[in-house]
């Protein structure tokens, strides 16, 4: 049997529709202050992405882009290992709430993992 993400895709990106309900992932209530944490940095990168565009746009030194640019990258990967944590920790419980085997859940968090890496 082939491990699906939570998308229903299985290690190479494929979608395979029949399996995708069978392990359908079920957020659960997610701490409200990591929550407005992570949308204050998205709207962080989002302004920072649109001063990106303006340098751009003004013909800016690429040095100074590429600073920018490395600081985006900073920002998307500090919340990405935020939403990994809070994935993983969504997928034992649901696991442990649902007498599922872990294992599993594992396997799928390293795929996701290994695609954000």
């Amino acid at each position: 049997m082939a491990t699906l993400s939570n998308d229903g895709s299985d290690r190479h990106g494929a979608i395979n529709e029949d399996n995708r309900e069978a392990r359908q992932h079920i957020p659960l209530e997610r701490d409200p202050a990591t929550m407005k944490e992570m949308m204050s940095r998205l709207k962080k990168i989002e302004g920072q992405v649109r001063g990106v565009q303006k340098m751009v746009q003004d013909c800016r030194d690429c040095g100074d882009i590429v600073i920018q640019l490395a600081a985006i990258k900073a920002a998307v990967n500090r919340v990405g290992i935020t939403m990994l944590a809070c994935h993983l920790a969504d997928q034992i419980k649901n696991d442990q709430r649902e007498g599922r085997n872990i294992k599993e859940s594992l396997q799928e968090f390293i795929a996701i993992f290994k695609k954000f890496s």
